[in-house]
Formats: C-alpha cells, sequence, structure tokens
C-alpha cells in the first residue's frame, strides 16, 4: 500500500521526535559523565611519604602514594603486617600527617595541619570505627553514641536526636537504655557503628572492623558496612585479609609502602 503525503509526513514527525528524544538522552548522559570527571575526590593523596628514622636508618613506611577516592565509593585498603596499610589509614584519618606529600580530604589541605586543626576535622568529616569497641561502660548506649557530638559542640537536644537516630539505623534505639556489657559483642559493635554515623560524616574509616567478632557477626557488620554504601556513604576499609577485602568495590593493595595494586574488586579476587 503506497503511503499518501499525510502519512509520510506523520512519519517524519514522529521520526524527528524520536530523534530529539534521543539527542536529549544523549546529551543528559554526556552531562552525568562531565559531571563526574569533574567531581573532586573526597580523599587526594599526592605523592604521600612518610619516613621514620631508627637510628641512622631511614623507613619508608609510605613510600610516594598517590590515591584518589570520589564520594559514595567503597575502598578495601589491604595489606599483610608492616606493608604500611596502618600508617596510610593515620594519614587518611588525619591522625597522622605525611612527611611529605599532599593530602587534600573534601578539598582541605590535612598535610600541613596543626594538631587543633586536625582534631576538628575528625570531629566533622570522619567517623571511625575500629576492631575494638571502646565503648565507655558506665554510660548507656544513647550516652555513648552522644560522645562525639558533644565534642563537635552540638547542643543538648539535637545530640539526642542525633544519637537515637542512629541507634535506629542499627537497629538497637530500643535498647538505648542499655550498658554496652548487656549486649552482644556484634550489638557492642552496632553501637560504635552507630558512634560514627552520628555526626553525619563525610567519610566513614573502618580499621580490621571485623578483627575482635565471630565469622557470623563479622559477616553481619560486614552487609551492614554494605548497606551504607548503598546509601551513599563513602567507606575506606583497612584489612590484612583478602578475603574481607573483597567485600568491597574497589581494592587497593600495599606492600613494603608501595601500592602495587588499585583496581575493581573483580579484578583483585582473580589475582589472589
Amino acid at each position: 500500500m503506497e503511503k499518501t503525503e499525510f502519512s509520510i509526513q506523520i512519519d517524519t514527525a514522529e521520526q524527528k521526535k524520536m530523534s530529539d528524544e534521543s539527542m536529549k538522552q544523549e546529551e543528559a548522559v554526556s552531562k552525568v559523565h562531565e559531571k563526574l570527571e569533574k567531581q573532586e575526590p573526597l580523599i587526594e593523596l599526592r605523592n604521600i611519604y612518610k619516613i621514620y628514622y631508627m637510628g641512622d636508618e631511614e623507613v619508608h613506611a609510605n613510600d610516594g602514594i598517590s590515591l584518589s577516592i570520589n564520594k559514595g565509593e567503597f575502598v578495601a585498603i589491604v595489606g599483610k603486617s608492616g606493608s604500611g596499610k596502618s600508617t596510610l589509614m593515620n594519614i587518611i584519618g588525619a591522625l597522622d600527617v605525611p612527611t611529605e606529600g599532599e593530602y587534600f580530604l573534601g578539598g582541605e589541605d590535612v598535610a600541613d595541619m596543626s594538631d587543633n586543626e586536625l582534631a576538628e576535622i575528625r570531629n566533622r568529616m570522619i567517623g571511625f570505627i575500629f576492631q575494638q569497641y571502646n565503648l565507655l561502660p558506665k554510660l548507656n548506649l544513647l550516652e555513648n553514641v552522644e560522645l562525639p557530638l558533644l565534642y563537635a559542640g552540638y547542643d543538648k537536644k539535637e545530640r539526642r536526636e542525633r544519637a537515637m537516630n542512629s541507634l535506629k539505623r542499627v537497629g538497637l534505639e530500643e535498647k538505648w537504655k542499655n550498658l554496652p556489657n548487656q549486649l552482644s559483642g556484634g550489638q557492642q559493635q552496632r553501637v560504635f557503628i552507630a558512634r560514627a554515623l552520628a555526626g553525619d560524616p563525610s567519610l566513614i574509616l573502618a580499621d580490621e572492623p571485623t578483627g575482635a567478632l565471630d565469622s557470623r557477626t563479622g559477616r553481619e557488620v560486614l552487609d551492614f558496612l554494605k548497606k551504607l554504601n548503598e546509601e551513599g556513604n563513602t567507606i575506606v576499609m583497612i584489612t590484612h585479609d583478602s578475603s574481607i577485602a573483597l567485600e568491597a568495590k574497589r581494592v587497593v593493595r600495599i606492600h613494603d609502602g608501595k601500592i602495587n595494586f588499585d583496581g575493581d574488586v573483580k579484578k583483585y579476587a582473580a589475582i589472589i
């Protein structure tokens, strides 16, 4: 059947509409990629050295490390004991400064900060999760979670609200009056995670978060970290265990103070 001039005009209009929509989609995708490329890394380490002196000997705990981590990533930093991963964690966590090199956290130059400035940026931007819970035994769960907010200068009402919301996120809001010794090891670690989340940090820094836990409880904590990442939280996890590192989305391996692998977790799984 021959097409009429009218039907040809309709086809042409529909093709033009589809072409315009396709161009709009391509432009939108291009803008997203452009935004991602322009995104300032949350963590940027540039040629970092940490040098210790043992007599006349120089020990390079970190030896020229450069690393960028964007907002929303879940990165595992893995290495054996003595590899330099803990030194790197201390620098990322603003617990120490490099001997040489530059470190920017959220665009702020951390490398040359004073002790007071480091303390301020830790309270404002970083939530720490360590393998030891470090909960105060005479304070209830709510009071334990409130502690970093107290140091950060929040008033009592906002401290309570934030602390209770954090306990709710880890499923322990109904136990807020309990003391730490009334909880299991896994529950205590969840309280510690709640404390790390209370100040709404830009970065969650987890140092061997399952180290003091049995395998089942450790699994629960890892699943919770993955859930936090899915909610948009940036997580850097330090571990000596490659099987734990595989829970992240990206793996950075440290050996003798240098990065010898940095890539997708699937690529890392293929070489271990």
